[in-house]
């Protein structure tokens, strides 16, 4: 097992809450084109607007959330469920000046209350092998990781996290 998959190896997490006081609301549409708009506070160089799914707030108005307070949207996470009980994250991101507060954490177990209440039984998240924060982060939530060929197409492996839901809200670890 590659190391970045060992669940023994150091998490640089900070978890906690970080005292940031957020609102966690359903995205709307004015949501979305904001996050869009402001897209580099979220992932700076790196363009990532091509996964970002207006479909999702539309369809999924209950499990696509934002974080938000007087200064802006501070971070968000879209996901839905499927008809097999499964609760899929496709995105999330934290503002450049929130990394490390706790909000992402926050906002997975928004997810998972919102999913839990429409009967989800797994959470299910996926990324690529070079996104060694987002590998770390979910093994801090629990997630167990596993490779998977061609998951994103001919070529194009990823690492798929899921983890059980249970009945009734735990805290993710």
């Amino acid at each position: 097992m590659p190391d970045y998959l060992d669940s023994s190896a150091p998490d640089n997490n900070n978890g906690g809450g970080g005292g940031l006081s957020v609102s966690i609301v359903p995205a709307t549409m004015t949501h979305f084109r904001q996050v869009l708009d402001d897209h580099p506070r979220y992932w700076g160089e790196r363009d990532m607007r091509w996964l970002h799914l207006a479909a999702l707030v539309h369809e999924f108005p209950t499990t696509s959330l934002v974080a938000i307070d007087d200064e802006g949207i501070r971070g968000y996470l879209f996901g839905f469920v499927t008809p097999d009980q499964v609760a899929y994250i496709h995105l999330i991101a934290t503002r450049d000046d929130t990394r490390g507060t706790g909000l992402g954490r926050r906002l997975y177990h928004a997810f998972a209350d919102a999913a839990r209440k429409q009967g989800a039984l797994t959470l299910k998240a996926i990324t690529s092998f070079d996104n060694k924060a987002s590998i770390a982060f979910h093994r801090s939530l629990g997630f167990n990781p596993r490779e998977v060929e061609g998951y994103g197409g001919p070529g194009y492996d990823r690492i798929v996290f899921t983890r059980d839901l249970p009945p009734t809200p735990t805290p993710l670890t």
